[in-house]
């Protein structure tokens, strides 16, 4: 008798894998086990992507997205800090290259990967301009906030805050991004939902059962949980790849911040190919929100229990290019509307910030 499950087989069967790959690897000491490893992350980004999306049409808009966005984040900011306690090199720095790196894949790769296939396959897309503006006004005052303020402030000397400062600073990003989610669910809700025509074709579909839901948003947990472990896992083989390649340190935290967010990014490209460029948005920018107004107050308040001093401020170039990443992403959301072309320019800035990065 041929079993039924209520998910499809692959999606149970991956995070479970890659959950036994992670716990094995002291047995096996082969070179390559890392690209068994590496499979097995993709598997779990792919499952968790299923996952998201099964409680998002659950939950509906836009709760399902928020829920991805923050689970990925929670468990970002569980990586950022264990390798901020295990101390070593570029330990006080990792948190600024890991949120700065998030922040402009997400500006720039993600979000002009989605407008470029959205572009192409529907040649011009729509989304609710107010949803897109609450998101980036809180996303250009945090921003500027944690990564661009600490390199004029005089309290502490270098790119960095004082412990008064820091806590501040902490105080204000949980205010910001809870105003922002405030926002989003509650007092203006219906801005972040689909315009009306958007994505037909899905709606129809009948909504998963408590049950499926539940076991979606478990295995979700296992794929993101599994996505962390096994990054953190290769990160040492990357880093020594990167030195040996002769690229800049900084670049390790480019690499980790792709991996980290792979489900999201491969969430918000699926929803842009299917039409649905508002629940492509709020993934990718909530994320962003969810990745930087969580991250500070947590690294803050490891700074102050550690005695350890965390560099925040960011240097000319990434200021610059920041800038220009958030002036060009509010230029091109201005009219309601998107076409290939600001997604080109987009994924253009985003090839900049990579080569600059290897290549400062």
């Amino acid at each position: 008798m041929k079993l039924k499950l209520p998910l499809p087989f692959w999606t149970i069967a991956a995070p479970v894998l890659a959950c036994i790959l992670y716990f094995a690897q002291p047995w096996f000491s082969w070179n390559g086990y890392s690209l068994l490893l590496a499979i097995a992350l993709m598997g779990s980004v792919m499952s968790a992507v299923h996952h998201a999306e099964v409680v998002a049409h659950r939950v509906g808009e836009p709760y399902g997205t928020l829920l991805l966005a923050i689970a990925v984040t929670v468990i970002e900011v569980s990586l950022i800090v264990s390798l901020m306690l295990a101390g070593g090199d570029g330990a006080d720095t990792l948190a600024r290259d890991t949120v700065f790196a998030a922040i402009m894949i997400i500006l720039t790769g993600i979000i002009g990967l989605c407008l470029l296939v959205g572009g192409y396959r529907f040649r011009e897309q729509i989304f609710g301009k107010y949803a897109v503006g609450a998101a980036l006004v809180t996303l250009t005052a945090i921003t500027v906030l944690t990564l661009v303020l600490p390199n004029y402030t005089v309290s502490a000397l270098g790119p960095v805050y004082s412990t008064s400062q820091l806590i501040f600073i902490a105080i204000v990003s949980l205010i910001l991004y809870g105003a922002f989610v405030a926002v989003q669910t509650v007092r203006h809700r219906d801005y972040f939902l689909p315009p009306k025509g958007e994505g037909k074709k899905e709606e129809h579909a009948p909504p998963p059962t408590n049950k499926v839901t539940m076991l979606s948003i478990a295995l979700l947990l296992v794929c993101l949980t599994a996505v962390v472990m096994i990054a953190k896992s290769l990160s040492p083989t990357i880093e020594k790849a990167v030195v040996d390649w002769g690229a800049p340190k900084s670049l390790v935290g480019v690499i980790v911040a792709l991996v980290i967010l792979l489900p999201e990014g491969v969430a918000a490209l699926r929803a842009a190919r299917q039409n649905r460029l508002q629940t492509s948005l709020n993934l990718a920018l909530g994320s962003a929100l969810a990745s930087i107004g969580l991250t500070i107050p947590a690294v803050a308040i490891v700074s102050i229990m550690t005695g350890m001093t965390v560099t925040l401020g960011i240097d000319t170039k990434s200021t610059l290019l920041l800038i220009l990443s958030l002036f060009t992403i509010m230029l091109s959301f201005g009219t309601g509307r998107t076409t290939i072309l600001q997604g080109i320019v987009l994924l253009v800035i985003f090839g900049v910030y990579l080569f600059t990065t290897v290549v400062p």
